[in-house]
This record gives structure tokens, C-alpha cells and sequence, in this order.
């Protein structure tokens, strides 16, 4: 944050940072850490011990270093979380991360928090990306694993091991079907259940029952899910709605669900926060902040600096 020690989300390792949640992209080895109690824990679990933390929780001010800090739920994954800095001038600074306003199983319900400027990410910004019920797409993966199942072929679902993979576990158990879960994912399984985020699914030990999906992640998915015989795929992911999604992740389906926000749910906030800008950053950064500015709001992408129009002119 400019002016001040405070970093957000850094990727680099720094002396003071922010984490919003602990998806690789997202986590460094800083030398303090500023985040949730699920976000510190799931970061530990993959990058072993850090330096020094700070575990907030949400709707509990705090002062560190002269700057007021506000967590508030992000609705992401497990822990996420938003933040509201608030200067020694008044002025509030939210700064989103990845957030979702499509109600979870396993995460805390996304809160708008007030602010002058707003931070969002944008990584679904554009007005193609609008999804679905997550309810109605889950019973739709449901029913067509039940489908297969029940043709003697084995259904695989490819998602992320941190976040997607234990809501889709928890989705598919509370509609009566048996989950098998990779290493990857079963491990933080557990710990979303030492976290009091119970997530129940048998870990992979390279055999399938009759009755089981599979969870594994998108990507080195392992010589033995390879020879698995009879088996179909679908990946679960927000890119589902581009026609190249399930190729780009090598299976035969892709169904659209996501954890982040779509381009409805990112222009919702944007106007219900009461901001007096937006600062728009990652994916469709160019595309939201022009869709934001045509709503009146004053909005550019963390990239660029904006020209405002004069009326009258084009």
C-alpha cells in the first residue's frame, strides 16, 4: 500500500504483507504475515514454517504499525479474507483478493465493506463470465456422475486441492455420492477439518470401489490415474464458459463453476461499497474498469492511469 510498509498479496517476499488466502499465487515467505488463522495454517502447510504472523479475525479492528486493519470475508476459500486499511487521514482502503459472492459450504459469506477506494481483482471482469447457480451446476455434476456410475464408467473431476476440491467434496457427499480424493487434496481435507471445516472423503491409494468418484487436481494427476481404465473427466472451473475450457485442461467436460466472482457479482460490489474509486487488478482489469466507468463509477486498472472525459467530448 502506497506510503506506507504494507504490502497486499505480495508474491515476493517482503518485511510486512497482507495474505488474503493461501492459493500459491497468492503466498510468500515474508517476514511477517498479516492474515486469518486458516489462511496462516494452509500457508505453513505448504511453505513449512514462517518467520512471524498475525492472526486476525474478521470484524476485529486492529492497529499495527499506525494503520487501522479491518478483516472482513472474502467467500474465496476456507480463511479468506478482504481487508480494510484506514489511514491516519480517515481515508478506508479495501482490498478485496479473490471473493466470491456465491454462497459456499466452506467458506464465510462474502461481506461488502465501505471504503474511498476500492482494490478488486478482476480475474472474471469481463461481461461473458456470468455463471450459473453453483447450486443448480452441482446437482448437474452430481446427476451425470450418478450417470456414469451407473454405465460401470468412473467419473473424474479435476479441481484445484486448495478450496474448489473441498467444497466439491462436501457438495457431492451432502447429495449422496462417495468421493475419493488425491493426496494433494485429501491432506488439506484434513486440515479444513482440524480448522472445524469437516470434509469427509477416503485418500487415494491408486484403487477406485464401485461406487466412488474421483477429485484430483487439473494437473500431475499421476501415472496411475492415467492408466486407469473406463474412466471420463470434467474439469470444474470458471473458464468452462469459453468453448476451449475442458481441452486446456485435458478432460471430456467442463462444468462452470468457480470460487471468484463474475462480472455481475464484481460490478454489485463495486456499486454497493459506496466507493469514490475502484482500482481494478488481474484478468479482465481494462474490461471491468471501462464496464465500471460506463456505470458512472470512477474506475481504472492498476496498470494504467485514466483520462477523465469532459462532457460533451467523445
Amino acid at each position: 500500500m502506497s506510503g506506507t510498509p504494507l504490502w497486499f498479496d505480495a508474491r515476493r517476499k517482503t518485511d510486512y504483507s497482507f495474505v488474503s488466502h493461501a492459493h500459491s499465487d497468492h503466498i510468500a515467505r515474508h517476514a511477517r504475515v498479516v492474515a486469518t488463522r486458516e489462511t496462516i495454517r494452509l500457508m505453513e502447510h505448504r511453505l513449512g514454517s514462517l518467520d512471524s504472523t498475525q492472526a486476525l479475525e474478521y470484524r476485529a479492528p486492529t492497529t499495527i504499525d499506525g494503520l487501522h486493519l479491518e478483516l472482513f470475508p472474502a467467500g474465496h476459500v476456507l480463511g479468506s479474507a478482504q481487508v480494510r486499511v484506514t489511514r491516519a487521514d480517515g481515508h478506508r482502503v479495501v482490498y478485496t483478493g479473490d471473493f466470491s459472492l456465491e454462497p459456499a459450504l466452506t467458506a464465510t459469506a462474502t461481506e461488502i465493506a465501505s471504503c474511498d477506494t476500492l482494490v478488486m481483482e478482476s480475474t472474471f471482469g469481463h461481461p461473458k463470465f456470468r455463471f450459473p447457480s453453483k447450486t443448480e451446476v452441482y446437482d448437474e455434476v452430481a446427476d451425470w456422475s450418478r450417470r456414469q456410475l451407473a454405465q460401470g464408467i468412473r467419473p473424474i473431476l479435476f479441481a484445484y486441492s486448495l478450496g474448489k476440491s473441498q467444497e466439491t467434496i462436501k457438495q457431492l457427499t451432502g447429495r449422496g455420492l462417495k468421493v475419493v480424493a488425491h493426496a494433494s487434496i485429501h491432506d488439506i481435507a484434513v486440515l479444513y477439518t482440524e480448522l472445524g471445516m469437516p470434509i469427509e472423503a477416503r485418500r487415494y491409494d491408486d484403487t477406485f470401489a464401485d461406487d466412488e468418484v474421483g477429485i484430483f487436481p487439473p494437473f500431475g494427476r499421476g501415472e496411475s490415474l492415467k492408466r486407469t481404465p473406463g474412466k471420463i473427466t470434467a474439469v470444474l472451473t470458471g473458464w468452462a464458459m469459453e468453448p476451449w475450457a475442458a481441452r486446456r485442461y485435458g478432460a471430456d467436460r467442463a462444468f462452470p463453476i468457480s470460487d471468484h466472482a463474475d462480472y455481475p457479482s464484481l460490478l454489485a460490489y463495486a456499486k454497493a461499497c459506496n466507493t469514490r474509486e475502484v482500482i481494478t487488478m488481474h484478468g479482465y482489469a481494462d474490461e471491468l474498469a471501462a464496464s465500471l466507468r460506463k456505470e458512472g463509477v470512477f474506475a481504472r486498472a492498476i496498470t494504467r492511469a485514466i483520462q477523465m472525459e469532459l462532457p460533451g467530448l467523445r
